[in-house]
């Protein structure tokens, strides 16, 4: 099918070319009439809408959803796309509300669309105004195929899932270090145990490169072989933003990595071929850095804890070692004479006080080490940092905006001394006072020498002009 549009010699002729129900090759020819006329982007905008709405009218399309939302309006935007290219979809809700089924991002479908434009933003999109299930995308069913191969082979049993140590010594990063994942899981280990050192590996976590960088940043993991257990993170993202997380190959060595690997990739309803391979799968990162450290606050309430059940078991020694002193200083004094008595007496006696000044000071040390771990843990407190930043960055705001009100004064300024300079230099006010133009030919005239008898020329005034004859 062959279609040909053409609008007026006076404008634009426009020439588009269309194969049946799939558009190959758009091509557009301009031949102005007037090569100085001047469009505004609001009549470029409707005249290139015109242009699609009649030159290609409505399609049936096949392609994958994704990027899907339904704000409270009730309309749908989505993104169309295959393999190779995307487009801009929207179906308003007067439509969407025959569909007997919610869209969801991966799911393949055939609609019927009308391609527009829409002004505002120059975009090109398409209108649908029907829908229908065309089957599972590629990406999806790509997906559950690894899932369930791996699965059939054994890779996600519990027996190969490690157990993750609640106190590590170190633990491994492997994240973007550009994300924000890697800030809230760095905020969520300081804030809760601060003294476990951190070991970052960078790798990429997006791109066709990524899952082999990804392989060979557990490889250097493994190769310092001081980590107790290794975060894998990254922030949300679409299918195709994880799609990383999904190699046969990552998913193979994570499972069979001898450190703990514990996952946290995407938001909570994304689930990839990693999750399912490693030791631990976690919502969120935060999460992820919340599972591998303890709460420092909680030791600080288990170091209490012992502390006072240290205290009462020397105590309740100490009261039992004197009941018995008292016990064999009873049975002492019945069987031997008053002097051995009393120097045996003073030996336990002497032990006594021995045995009470070590707890005491074994009390007292313990003390000051509480105080002195107390006194570490709040020096680390990131709050005071965190509040002067915050009042440094509302200042600078303020120095911003004073400096671009001072700058915006500056060139209102400059703008009203050109514009009174120009009309200052207008030749049509100097035309309003009565002067006048000659021209001979289309050029000027400065001189009586260059006027002839008969000569026609054109006399210009500041409300138009008129042609004369020299005599």
């Amino acid at each position: 099918m062959r279609i040909k549009l053409y609008r007026p010699v006076t404008e634009q002729s426009y020439r588009i070319e269309c194969d049946n129900r799939s558009v190959n090759n758009i091509s557009m020819q301009a031949h102005p009439a007037n090569s100085d006329a001047v469009w505004t982007v609001s009549a470029l905008n409707f005249e290139v809408k015109t242009l699609l709405s009649q030159g290609i009218g409505t399609l049936w399309i096949e392609g994958e959803i994704s990027n899907f939302v339904c704000p409270a309006s009730g309309h749908w935007y989505f993104t169309l796309k295959d393999e190779r290219a995307q487009c801009r979809a929207a179906m308003f809700k007067g439509r969407n509300n025959r569909v007997g089924f919610l869209p969801e991002n991966g799911q393949h479908v055939l609609l019927r669309a009308q391609v527009t434009l829409y002004e505002a933003r120059g975009e090109y999109q398409l209108v649908v105004d029907h829908i229908e299930d065309a089957g599972i995308g590629e990406l999806m069913r790509r997906y559950e195929q690894l899932k369930n191969k791996l699965a059939s082979e054994g890779l996600f049993r519990d027996e190969l899932k490690k157990p993750i140590p609640e106190q590590p010594k170190k633990i491994g990063i492997i994240s973007s270090t550009t994300g924000a994942a890697i800030r809230d899981v760095l905020s969520v280990i300081g804030r809760r145990a601060p003294h476990i050192p951190v070991l970052i590996f960078p790798t990429l976590v997006q791109g066709e490169t990524a899952a082999d960088q990804i392989i060979n940043a557990l490889h250097k993991a493994l190769q310092t072989g001081d980590c107790d257990v290794i975060l894998m993170v990254r922030g949300g993202g679409s299918i195709e933003d994880l799609w990383c997380f999904n190699d046969e190959a990552l998913a193979r060595e994570i499972a069979h990595f001898p450190i703990p690997i514990v996952t946290g990739i995407g938001h909570e309803i994304d689930f990839t071929i990693a999750d399912f391979a490693a030791d631990l799968r976690t919502p969120t990162p935060s999460v992820a850095a919340e599972t591998v450290t303890p709460d420092r606050f909680e030791m600080m309430q288990m170091i209490d804890t012992q502390i006072s059940r240290v205290t009462s078991l020397i105590l309740q020694r100490l009261t039992n070692h004197k009941e018995r002193i008292e016990q064999i200083q009873k049975r002492l004094q019945g069987q031997h004479p008053a002097r051995q008595f009393q120097a045996l007496k003073m030996r336990l006696k002497f032990a006594y006080d021995t045995l009470l000044d070590r707890a005491r000071m074994q009390i007292a040390t313990d003390r000051y080490r509480l105080q002195l771990c107390l006194s570490t843990i709040q020096r680390s407190n990131p709050l005071a940092n965190i509040r002067q930043h915050q009042e440094n960055l509302i200042r600078l705001r303020g120095d911003h905006i004073n400096a671009l009100k001072q700058l915006m004064l500056k060139a209102r300024h400059r703008l009203a001394m050109q514009a009174k300079s120009l009309d200052t230099l207008s030749p049509l006010k100097t035309l309003s006072r009565g002067f006048a133009t000659i021209s001979k030919n289309k050029k000027l005239v400065s001189s009586v020498a260059q006027l002839s008898a008969g000569d026609e020329i054109d006399i210009t005034l500041s409300d138009g002009s008129k042609q004369a004859r020299v005599e």
